[in-house]
């Protein structure tokens, strides 16, 4: 009996070479005994000592094709301690029948792509179902993560989070290995118990509200959600605790909506006069809000929590563009009520213009953003993102006709301009464009919050409210 003793549960490349001397040496499946280090032996193994492993490669060469050592590579990460004989055995067979692994319902072939299938799916789920957890503050800050694998995939897996995730610092933790990566490399050292792993943080509430507002009781399936999220990983998750609440919300409200009695469709009412003009412009523009919340010109749309469409009166004499909705502003389903909503406000107020009388609208709909934890970062949206969602814009200024357009910043610019605009260079005077209402171009509100020191702040917020008060000055004239 030959015993081949492997560095860790996951060393392919020791049992790669060992299965290969072995097979040149003809030693038969039935010969070898796999171990681990660290693993207690077996009761006989252990009576007498085993016979030596080849010491050096024998002669020859023999060939077995790629895709086996593909497979067998991801294999080998399978849980069940057999793994090394099995895969061992099906190598041993490859150099007879190199068609072997053509023949699905052979069992040898049946049992590695069944253990192939297992490791990849586990894989999947340790993507989907980690979450971190902030630990301390930023800029040092950490996020920590706790996971239970069924099978070794932790050091396979980590290199998908070091890309999602490559600017922060984070660690996962399991039982197994834990994975953890400072920016340039992963590093891997023994598992841990859970009490290791934090328990919350101080975004827990702000997660717990995202993850409600986007729980779709239209699309429920609580048996192919169950199949696809089984309940051992709920003890791990956040959003566990709303699950089943959220589940019975939906079901109760189904319930009721099947209870209830049909109504009868409204018979359209004959108009005996016109609709004015503003009564029809009106119309139109909640005509179009319903049709934006369906929008899929691009696919922001995908990760977004709802289309944030314009707001404010139909006939407003000025249109506030911005670039797209926030964080706060995807959650709650209105433009600029986020931080630089806030300090757009104050400067419409300084400049004298009431913002209740404006209509405020993004060029993109959607909110564009990087997941970091469970923090979601703002990004830029793409040339394609602002000509899919640029005929809302038009329609939007078509219906409410205002005097005139403010656009904030690179990408309203764009939008409203149609071509790529450098804001200090065009900012501070009205711009002609195409017959329509001018245009003045000035920073985005969320600039200033950017901005490193209070001097900065001030001074580019002052500019800011000077060219609003450009706007003021000729919305006044107009009125007069």
């Amino acid at each position: 009996m030959h015993s081949i003793r492997l560095d860790s549960d996951t060393d392919f490349h020791g049992w790669r070479k060992a299965a290969r001397e072995l097979v040149l040496a003809e030693v038969a499946p039935a010969d070898i005994s796999w171990t681990v280090a660290g693993d207690e032996p077996e009761l006989f193994d252990a009576l007498a000592p085993p016979a030596p492993s080849p010491s050096a490669p024998s002669s020859g060469t023999f060939n077995v094709p790629a895709r086996f050592v593909e497979l067998a590579a991801i294999a080998i990460l399978h849980r069940d301690p057999q793994r090394f004989a099995w895969l061992y055995q099906a190598l041993w067979r490859l150099r007879a029948n190199p068609e072997l692994l053509q023949v699905a319902t052979d069992p040898d072939v049946a049992r590695l792509q069944a253990m192939v299938k297992a490791v990849r799916r586990d894989e999947h789920k340790m993507h989907a179902f980690v979450r971190f957890r902030e630990i301390g503050r930023e800029p040092k800050s950490r996020y920590v993560a706790w996971f239970e694998p069924e099978h070794h995939i932790v050091e396979a897996a980590a290199p998908f989070f070091a890309r999602r995730f490559a600017d922060m610092a984070w660690s996962i933790l399991t039982p197994d290995v834990c994975a953890h990566w400072d920016g340039h490399a992963i590093a891997v050292t023994p598992g841990v118990a859970k009490a290791m792993a934090p328990s919350e943080d101080r975004l827990e509430e702000t997660w717990l509200t995202y993850y409600a507002s986007i729980f779709n009781p239209a699309r429920l399936k609580t048996k192919a959600m169950q199949a696809e999220m089984p309940k051992k990983y709920w003890r791990n998750l956040p959003e566990a605790a709303l699950i089943k609440p959220l589940i019975e919300h939906a079901e109760r409200a189904a319930h009721a909506m099947i209870a209830a009695e049909a109504t009868a469709p409204k018979k359209p009412q004959r108009q005996e006069q016109p609709m004015s003009r503003a009564g029809h412009e009106g119309d139109r523009l909640e005509t179009l809000r319903e049709q934006a919340r369906d929008c899929r010109a691009c696919d922001l749309w995908k990760d977004a929590t709802q289309t944030v469409f314009g707001e404010g009166p139909p006939h407003a004499s000025v249109m506030l563009v911005g670039e797209q909705p926030g964080d706060k502003e995807d959650l709650a389903g209105h433009p600029f009520v986020g931080p630089a909503g806030q300090m757009l406000d104050r400067a419409l107020a300084e400049a004298g213009i009431d913002r209740a009388e404006t209509y405020v609208t993004n060029a993109v709909k959607h909110f564009k953003f990087v997941p970091r934890g469970k923090i979601r970062l703002h990004q830029k949206p793409a040339m394609p993102e602002i000509k899919a969602c640029r005929p809302w814009y038009e329609r939007e200024l078509a219906a409410v006709r205002p005097q005139l357009v403010v656009a904030m910043g690179a990408t309203a610019a764009q939008s409203v301009l149609g071509r790529a605009t450098p804001i200090n260079k065009n900012r501070g005077h009205l711009i002609d464009h195409n017959g329509g209402p001018q245009v003045l171009v000035t920073v985005h509100p969320s600039y200033l919050l950017r901005l490193p020191d209070d001097d900065a702040k001030a001074r580019e917020y002052a500019r800011f409210v000077d060219d609003l008060k450009i706007a003021a000055a000729y919305l006044k004239a107009g009125a007069a």
